[in-house]
């Protein structure tokens, strides 16, 4: 009895046993199976669709610019060199080929770690792994995110081949510097695509995805360099290079000079290039889409630009000095724009919209509106030749005086003696704070008496652009200059005639550019086409030009502005050694100067002055003294392996020379 009643409770709790072990595996597996169904899904991988980064690049296809959020630009495996994914497979995962996923002895050894210190140590996972937790996972140490990657390792080995999986992983990892992905950081290391990389470089690459801060050969060298020996000896002992392939990259130092050195060129230009491009496409797609944008940009005349630039006014920064000490103030530094133009086709070459982008981003060659002076005597003269003048015309270089009266100045005497005896006619009440006299200077208060309106252009004396101007009259030169292209707001008065209104330089290089196009204005442009990371074409620029003055009033132009430089205010520019045409400007103060000029091959406007207008550049500062050499050394270096050529003369004109 005693024997059936054990039996009896054996089974009971044989039975109740097995019920518990059944709900639990019931319980477990639904558990794993409800945490395998909360996974992210492994079919993401067939939209893969990572942030690339928009190239942008010149006319030449030359690379001058990225916008990113992460900068990479996605690379095929097979356009990846064998020496870099041995690299890779060698230093982070050399059972790549091997596994299913899971490297066993590294599960062990976590374990065993674990129990020792009871924290889940990092380390040792394979590249499905780590792709794994790049693009599913965080990168937290929890028992968790460790089963997660345990069963998603495993899900994308089934899922994919090992050749797509280091695709992923090598176009998905972080380099440093902002750059993920192997094509992103072969260029920014070694200026070179990824498909030309050496065996040396190569290992420098896949070294530092450890510690991309670490092992970033612009920030520390000498840890790049021995971890990248590190690498070679590991290929090396599986047989993926030989031992005198290992000697002879081991012996190759990465050179950081001019990588860490290298300052970005044309950034006034590229980020007038997002301010067009945001509106239409989006921050997102700009960033994150990967684009492919031709401009019109020629970095090499950007380089030029730039640099002549500097070169000028450092030693006008330091000449300027002993004036900030005088009035003791805190020294502040010139600023400067320059803006070239193809003539031709209205694309532009080379935008500087100031002297340091990172300190400020205001675009001085498209935003600032500064004060014309005498470069917009230009407008006055182009009036005065639509209006039959010509080159030969005699003007009165003599003293002017203008009393206000009814809304309008009168020219009341070419005699300056005459001042005092005007002056009497005129009350205390409208002399103090009002401005009922008004007495034009020449530069340097000379007067050279009868001269040809081409003499009178090329040494941009001031009474004689209001003696032309008063018989033209103010509206017809607001009217030309509108019809070139002027946009700002211009007063119709006299003084206009000395360029009392404010322009931006965008505005007078593109009016310039008409005439050395012979009368065909377009719209100045810097995109040529944009196209999509699957090669779709979004659009491609068409020049929309038309006619708007005759070839023969230009070609008088031209000739009357290459006086200016061939015995004028704009003299410096003969150092440039072809035919060119030009016109300085100076405001009253100097607080601005300016020079445009142009080839038959480009045209460009410099000009200089501080953002705070008030400050004077010095009182013998001159368009011709400052901005004329900072052109005429840009031209040159642009122009350099250009041929000579000549202006041409259209049929049917007769020009009147004195």
């Amino acid at each position: 009895m005693k024997q059936n009643n054990v039996r009896n409770v054996f089974f009971s709790s044989f039975l109740v046993i097995a019920v518990f072990i059944s709900i639990l595996i019931i319980s477990a597996s639904k558990l794993i199976i409800n945490f395998i169904n909360n996974l992210p899904s492994i079919q993401q991988l067939e939209n893969y669709n990572p942030n690339l980064s928009t190239k942008i690049y010149d006319k030449n296809d030359n690379l001058i610019g990225e916008f990113f959020i992460e900068k990479r630009t996605f690379t095929k495996i097979e356009d990846i060199p064998n020496d870099l994914k041995n690299a890779f497979i060698a230093v982070e995962d050399n059972d790549f080929f091997k596994h299913w996923g899971i490297s066993l002895k590294s599960i062990v050894r976590a374990f065993f770690s674990m129990l020792l210190t009871g924290k889940i140590i990092g380390g040792g996972s394979t590249i499905t792994q780590q792709l794994i937790k790049i693009i599913f996972l965080t990168q937290e140490k929890t028992l968790t995110r460790k089963l997660k990657e345990f069963f998603l390792t495993i899900q994308l080995e089934k899922e994919y081949s090992k050749y797509e999986i280091l695709e992923f992983y090598i176009n998905q990892i972080y380099f440093g510097n902002g750059t993920y992905g192997v094509q992103a950081a072969s260029e920014l290391y070694f200026n070179k695509n990824v498909k030309d990389l050496n065996l040396a470089e190569c290992a420098t690459l896949s070294a530092i995805p450890k510690s991309p801060n670490y092992y970033n050969p612009l920030k520390n060298e000498e840890a790049s360099f021995k971890r990248k020996n590190f690498v070679l000896s590991k290929m090396k002992k599986l047989g993926y290079i030989t031992k005198k392939q290992k000697k002879n990259a081991e012996q190759i130092k990465f050179l950081t000079k001019d990588i860490s050195n290298k300052k970005q060129k044309g950034r006034y230009f590229t980020e007038f290039l997002k301010i067009i491009l945001e509106p239409k496409y989006g921050i997102n797609a700009l960033f994150k889409g990967g684009f492919s944008i031709y401009t019109t940009l020629d970095i090499k005349a950007q380089i030029a630009a730039e640099k002549v630039i500097e070169d000028e006014l450092i030693k006008f920064d330091e000449n300027k000095l002993h004036f900030f000490k005088k009035k003791a103030i805190n020294p502040v530094k010139v600023q400067c724009a320059l803006l070239a133009i193809d003539p031709k086709n209205g694309a532009i070459r080379a935008m500087v919209g100031g002297r340091d982008f990172k300190k400020s981003q205001f675009n001085r060659a498209i935003q600032a509106k500064r004060q014309a002076g005498s470069i917009f005597k230009l407008f006055v003269y182009l009036a005065a030749i639509e209006n039959g003048f010509t080159p030969s015309t005699i003007l009165k270089d003599e003293p002017m005086i203008f009393l206000y009266k009814k809304n309008s100045w009168d020219l009341i005497s070419r005699n300056i003696n005459d001042i005092e005896t005007i002056m009497k006619s005129v009350t205390k009440k409208d002399l103090i704070g009002t401005k009922k006299i008004w007495i034009p200077k020449n530069f340097g208060n000379k007067y050279r008496g009868n001269v040809t309106l081409e003499t009178a252009f090329a040494s941009s004396i001031n009474t004689c652009a209001i003696e032309v101007i008063m018989k033209v009259t103010p509206e017809k030169v607001i009217q030309i200059a509108k019809k070139f292209g002027i946009t700002t707001h211009l007063i119709n008065s006299l003084s206009l005639a000395l360029g009392s209104n404010d322009i931006t330089l965008q505005e007078i290089v593109s009016a310039f550019a008409i005439l050395a196009s012979n009368g065909i204005k377009t719209t100045p442009y810097i995109i040529t086409k944009i196209i999509d990371k699957n090669g779709k074409v979004l659009e491609q620029i068409s020049h929309d030009q038309r006619e708007i003055i005759s070839p023969q009033i230009c070609f008088i132009m031209t000739n009357m502005l290459r006086a200016v430089i061939e015995r004028g205010s704009g003299k410096y520019a003969k150092n440039l050694g072809r035919p060119c045409a030009g016109k300085t400007g100076t405001t009253n103060n100097s607080s601005d100067v300016w020079f445009v000029g142009y080839t038959p091959q480009l045209v460009a406007g410099v000009w200089v002055g501080y953002d705070d207008s008030s400050i004077s550049l010095g009182s013998s500062a001159t368009g011709g003294l400052i901005a004329c050499p900072i052109w005429t050394n840009f031209m040159k270096e642009t122009l350099k392996e250009k041929p000579i050529l000549n202006f041409q003369e259209p049929k049917d004109i007769e020009i009147c020379t004195n």
